[in-house]
């Protein structure tokens, strides 16, 4: 699907900053100080699912390397470097 373990570690990251801003905002704006506390630990919730799934993703990439028998960067500089010459050749035509 091209999401790569990554963009999860950065998801992941970005979670927790716009979790901590939730809260900041929630604390601002909300009355009830409790409900702004469940508002950012409701968001704070899904940094650690974006870090699983970056795991995840990085055992399948290591896996496909492992198979592959090479670094996955240089198959898909490869596949890129295939599909530049591709598109080259039928565009000559």
């Amino acid at each position: 699907m091209g999401i790569r373990s990554g963009m999860m570690y950065t998801a992941g990251i970005i979670s927790v900053g716009a979790s901590f801003a939730s809260w900041l905002l929630s604390k601002e704006v909300e009355q009830d100080i409790a409900r702004a506390d469940r508002w950012g630990l409701f968001v704070g919730e899904w940094a650690p699912t974006f870090f699983a799934m970056g795991v995840a993703l990085r055992i399948e990439e290591t896996r496909q390397e492992i198979i592959s028998g090479r670094p996955e960067e240089e198959r898909r500089e490869e596949e890129r470097m295939g599909r530049r010459l591709s598109g080259r050749m039928t565009a000559g035509v």
